[in-house]
């Protein structure tokens, strides 16, 4: 471990989560939990942008403090396109950026297109906002940033 990682740990878990990107064959840096990302925000070292619709964050919630480009737009969920330069004006290209949807599903997508759009650091938030179906169709009973009660606010 470099003195960089040892000094900032929360820099070992983009390490990780680019390593595990590229055993598993990802386009982009890699996907990190959402208590990884929270911990990686928290410490300054990367920003938090959130995909879903405007729709979705004023009724469902959101993170205080995060960054705001749909990947998608409408109920018909519309591919928005100008995404990445969208992106790129708000964190750069360069900048840690890991991106949050309902489930971690559009924010995958999302990853694979800012990567290709030359986007050097981006991270997927696994499990999204609300986190994965259960055997019940419902969000939110096993993973998922608000189950892990990390923050979040409702409008």
């Amino acid at each position: 471990m470099t003195l960089e990682l040892a000094e900032r740990p929360t820099l070992a878990l983009l390490e990780a989560a680019r390593a595990n990107a590229a055993e598993a064959g990802l386009p982009y840096a890699g996907g990190l939990s959402p208590k990884d990302a929270w911990a990686l925000v928290q410490a300054g070292d990367a920003v938090l942008v959130d995909v879903r619709t405007a729709e979705e964050r004023k009724f469902v919630g959101l993170v205080p403090d995060s960054l705001h480009v749909a990947w998608a737009t409408g109920t018909s969920l519309t591919r928005n396109p100008r995404f990445a330069r969208e992106l790129e004006a708000k964190t750069g290209k360069d900048a840690v950026v890991l991106l949050l949807c309902r489930s971690g599903n559009r924010s995958a997508l999302a990853a694979e297109a800012a990567a290709k759009a030359g986007f050097t650091q981006v991270f997927n938030v696994l499990e999204g906002f609300e986190g994965e179906l259960d055997g019940a169709q419902r969000r939110g009973a096993s993973n998922g940033w608000r189950f892990h009660g990390l923050p979040w606010i409702q409008d």
